[in-house]
């Protein structure tokens, strides 16, 4: 399985990456029902922070930014949130080659997304180190650079004014 495919399908909702029991389903192989009923069979194995139901204004929210095409797509039930947790816990669950298969994949998939979102964090902080540093160093230059674009708003917003005074004929 492409970890491309499987990083597509996980979103980020209540600031956490979480995958939706259909876009599960659709990689398990099986209809979104028996994977829903599997997890109800189950349920105490799934505590908050593993699965949980959207919210309306989540999926609200989702359908605006196409994520979910429709609400017609899920067929009137709230779709089920899966975190990394949740889904490492689907693989007791559902005990399938192709659901272990894919949990593999799945997983390996949130390593992948949390490493980069670590790096990210890294690059940042780095970025921000040096651009304090170079503010030190360089306080003389920032200074001339934001005087000059000020002059050049002021001079802008000048420029569009409305002329007043006395105007001749010609």
């Amino acid at each position: 399985m492409k970890i491309d495919i499987i990083k597509s399908k996980i979103i980020s909702v209540r600031n956490t990456n979480i995958i939706l029991d259909f876009e599960i389903a659709q990689l398990y192989e099986v209809e979104t029902r028996v994977l829903k009923q599997a997890v109800r069979r189950n349920i105490g194995r799934f505590p908050d922070d593993f699965m949980y139901k959207l919210t309306d204004a989540e999926i609200e929210s989702l359908v605006s930014q196409n994520v979910i095409p429709s609400k017609s797509k899920l067929g009137g039930a709230k779709p089920f949130a899966f975190t990394e947790q949740g889904v490492a816990m689907l693989s007791s669950v559902l005990n399938s080659s192709k659901a272990i298969e894919i949990n593999i994949a799945i997983m390996r998939t949130f390593v992948l997304i949390r490493k980069h979102t670590s790096d990210l964090i890294y690059l940042k902080e780095k970025l921000d180190n040096i651009e304090t540093e170079m503010k030190d160093k360089f306080e003389d230059v920032y200074e001339a650079l934001n005087h000059l674009l000020q002059e050049n708003e002021d001079k802008f917003l000048q420029d569009k004014r409305e002329k007043i005074g006395f105007k001749s004929e010609k």
